[in-house]
């Protein structure tokens, strides 16, 4: 806006303060601030339910105040009658050059402000609509396995095949139904893992492979060694492997209604997410004799079983998609370009925001928990797994008080984050996990961009989260984008007030990835903003009808618009411009 509108419009509403302000009494005018009340400052509040302005990102980008100082804009009215009643006790007395000028630096000061909320309010206005819209088109499907008549509510409906992997916990096996609905898509081989069969088979077997039926399902066996045979304490036991169940998952379960009325206030659901696994089916069920149980884990089985074995008779199963290969399987096998591994960054972190938006932190993110398919352009689609170790509780949220030793602080003390690794029990000690996750990305993100992950080595090469400091982590290649390495390190600050949220980190990559030529503006607002958004937006959705709907970039421009939020992009911005303008 030209400065003469600005100084116009100023003067406009300043002159509407002062006729305004002189038909009042005086007293009322000495009392200029609404929350000076009895001689102390209360901060006045927003009602409740009505939506927050349009927050701004700071002087660098010509934007609206920040919504902590609600306060100043609620009391202009205030600080300009304040100004009127100076302004004309000088003009009473003959009012001077400097009374003149404090009268028009107050008018136009009050245009520039109105000026800047209102270009907040538009920005607001927009993102809210093109996240509406978003988030509609980003809406999953329902679970394939509950659009057909099939149950899935007992291990004999299922045909289990040869064993996937096992872990500290559970054994994973793949697994079909003898009829599969239609839209249940077979998960594409990677071509990673060893073959199990001979490379030259004779032709009777040959006929007989290709005949095999495809194993589009994975089931999870737990371990049973402490939760008893009953499907209550099973439940309730396990609990946090369910957390990513669907709606459905227990409805075939005897004991789910008491398992849900004792998670009312207590364990989380989380809802669906792309880039987090869903369980379609849970339920418990006797432990049979699967393949390779007496070689990988004869002593979780129970005594019927192995005459050594410590396991109960029966124990939880989960149902979800089978997933070619792990995160650790794929980058053992490929070296992905920068581009493509920011993209796989980028969606560990649209997940890790999913779940601190729900109030979940996974605190064992590694690339063994993290599953692996391509797009029909071999693009990987990356998703979250395992959530034994999660903090799901709706009583604390992710502020877990931290008592004793005897509190659990989750799983994979090599990637725990400093806050949680240095923490020492105390009758007020809270554990602050809204950005645990966050930094085992920033580790993880070694691995991705093909480094040795530095808190996993030896030697002089090896950090510890408890200890290390920012300057030790090791330089990312220079092939990596300067803004993804800055990131990385950024994820990777010991102090959580330094380090950006889940949100704030994955709009720094979408604006890295999409957004080049609007950043290199020199003059970034919020109306240029809006119109490059606006932009994504139509191309978007062109390229979502016209595409494959299994591609990767696609779909990560859906989440990052079904997501957007006008305070987090202008934070992710104003990063970027910093790390830039360091340069």
């Amino acid at each position: 806006m030209a400065v003469r509108q600005a100084l116009g419009r100023g003067l406009q509403l300043g002159r509407t303060v002062l006729l305004r302000f002189a038909a009042k009494s005086w007293r009322r005018a000495e009392r200029p601030f609404p929350g000076a009340v009895r001689g102390r400052w209360e901060r006045p509040g927003r009602p409740a339910g009505r939506p927050a302005e349009a927050p701004g990102l700071g002087l660098g980008f010509g934007l609206g105040l920040p919504d902590r100082y609600r306060f100043f804009r609620q009391s202009v009215a205030g600080l300009a009658a304040r100004l009127q009643r100076q302004f004309l006790v000088r003009a009473r007395g003959g009012a001077g050059p400097r009374g003149r000028a404090v009268f028009l630096a107050f008018g136009l000061g009050l245009g520039l402000i109105e000026e800047r909320q209102a270009e907040g309010r538009r920005a607001a206005a927009a993102c809210r609509d093109i996240q509406e819209i978003f988030t509609r088109k980003s809406k999953l499907l329902p679970d394939p396995l509950d659009t057909c008549r099939w149950q899935g509510f007992r291990l004999e409906e299922y045909l289990i095949g040869q064993s996937i992997g096992k872990g500290c916990s559970a054994a994973v096996y793949e697994a079909t139904v003898p009829v599969l609905p239609q839209n249940l898509v077979v998960a594409k081989g990677t071509k990673l893992l060893p073959a199990k069969s001979p490379d030259v088979l004779p032709q009777k077997e040959e006929v007989q492979a290709r005949r095999a039926p495809a194993f589009p399902l994975a089931i999870k066996m737990m371990w049973n060694l402490s939760a008893g045979s009953s499907s209550e304490a099973i439940f309730s036991t396990m609990s946090q492997e369910l957390v990513p169940a669907s709606q459905v998952a227990l409805a075939g379960e005897y004991g789910t209604v008491t398992f849900r009325r004792k998670s009312k206030g207590g364990r989380k659901q989380l809802t669906p997410h792309p880039n987090v696994i869903r369980v379609f089916r849970a339920f418990t069920s006797s432990v049979p004799l699967l393949p390779g149980a007496l070689v990988d884990y004869p002593d979780v089985l129970p005594p019927h079983l192995h005459p050594e074995g410590l396991g109960h008779g029966r124990t939880l199963f989960l149902v979800m998609k089978n997933y070619p290969c792990t995160l650790r399987q794929y980058l053992h096998e490929n070296t992905p370009s920068p581009r493509l591994a920011t993209l796989m960054t980028l969606q560990l972190l649209e997940g890790v925001d999913h779940l601190v938006q729900q109030g979940i932190a996974h605190r064992d993110l590694k690339s063994d928990n993290i599953l692996v398919e391509l797009d029909a352009d071999g693009c990987p689609w990356l998703v979250i797994t395992d959530f034994g170790c999660c903090l799901a509780d709706e009583r604390v949220g992710l502020q877990l008080p931290f008592t004793s030793w005897y509190v659990d602080r989750g799983g994979n003390g090599s990637l725990m984050a400093p806050e949680v690794s240095t923490a020492c029990p105390g009758p007020r000690v809270v554990i602050d996990y809204s950005k645990a996750d966050v930094w085992a990305v920033g580790a993880l993100a070694y691995e991705i961009f093909g480094l040795s992950n530095p808190f996993y080595g030896q030697g002089k090469a090896h950090l510890e989260s408890r200890n290390y400091q920012v300057a030790q982590l090791p330089s990312l290649p220079e092939s990596v984008p300067v803004d993804v390495r800055h990131l990385v390190v950024s994820l990777l600050q010991r102090e959580v007030s330094k380090r950006p949220s889940a949100r704030v980190a994955a709009n720094v990559l979408h604006l890295s990835l999409w957004g080049e030529h609007i950043l290199a503006l020199k003059n970034l607002k919020l109306d240029k903003m809006i119109g490059w958004l606006l932009q994504q937006s139509a191309a978007t959705l062109l390229a979502d009808r016209l595409t494959e709907k299994s591609c990767v970039e696609t779909k990560m421009k859906m989440l990052f618009l079904a997501n957007l939020e006008c305070e987090t992009l202008c934070q992710a911005a104003l990063l970027l411009y910093f790390w830039r303008a360091a340069l």
